[in-house]
């Protein structure tokens, strides 16, 4: 099983526009950050699609992705889904619609604001199929389960995904650890966090509760993400335990 960042930075990216760097060297291309999204990928070579930020295209050419087989959003933040006009080529030459999955509240806040994509426009196809994750356990072989975590005010859906024994937890965006989160991450192999800066954050997860989290559910390797631009990939790298990892652009990892 197979992880590929797509991007780890946070809404803004880094560096900011206005070429604002904060303190991360603009010398290391690790520095550099779009907008978080991922891929997992089984030995079959299924792919799963979490979020479609607004750096989607770049991230898929850069990457040499052309095809998913679903996809999953955390929430509606518009740095987690105003890239969703990029999936339009994966429909073309497809007979339906792709499969997209996210909670209750998430699927209608995304039809309000993007109904075309979902119900088809003016003689265009609907692009994605939108379904709610009540009930789905299984999806293009991978073993999916989820849980709400606390984002300020409003919740946002955590993953887990599983396939050929191994198991990739998705974290972004959150402000509490909550015991559902340490049950649903348990011994995952990779976790995949939110980690938006050392200072304390109402809506985020700062580099204490990242590293908290990754300890109390015991995951083989964490990948910090949703990095601002005060973390340094080469300073935080030498900060963190061996089994945790500063998360950059185009990072893949095996399960």
């Amino acid at each position: 099983m197979r992880l590929l960042v797509l991007g780890c930075g946070t809404s803004t990216g880094v560096p900011r526009i206005g070429n604002d760097w904060g303190e991360c060297d603009p010398a290391e291309p690790k520095n550099r950050r779009s907008r978080v999204s991922i891929i997992v990928e089984s030995n079959e070579g299924k792919r799963l699609l979490v979020d479609t930020s607004p750096d989607l295209r770049n991230q898929l050419l850069s990457n040499n992705i052309g095809s998913v087989d679903g996809i999953f959003w955390t929430h509606d933040h518009a740095d987690h889904c105003h890239g969703i006009d990029d999936l339009r080529p994966m429909r073309f030459g497809r007979a339906g619609p792709i499969a997209g999955f996210a909670s209750a509240e998430t699927c209608r806040r995304l039809r309000n604001r993007f109904g075309y994509v979902f119900a088809g426009q003016y003689g265009y196809h609907t692009i994605v199929e939108l379904s709610t994750l009540d009930t789905l356990r299984m999806h293009a072989g991978f073993g999916v389960d989820t849980v709400e975590m606390p984002h300020g005010p409003i919740h946002t859906t955590a993953y887990v995904f599983e396939a050929d024994g191994k198991s990739i937890g998705y974290a972004t965006d959150f402000a509490e650890i909550t015991e559902d989160m340490i049950d649903l991450f348990d011994g995952v192999d990779i976790l995949v966090t939110d980690c938006l800066r050392r200072n304390k954050h109402p809506t985020h997860a700062n580099l204490e509760m990242a590293l908290e989290l990754a300890k109390r559910t015991g995951a083989g390797t964490t990948v910090l993400s949703h990095l601002d631009k005060s973390m340094d990939y080469a300073t935080l790298s030498a900060e963190v335990p061996d089994n945790v990892l500063v998360g950059f652009d185009g990072m893949e990892l095996v399960a």
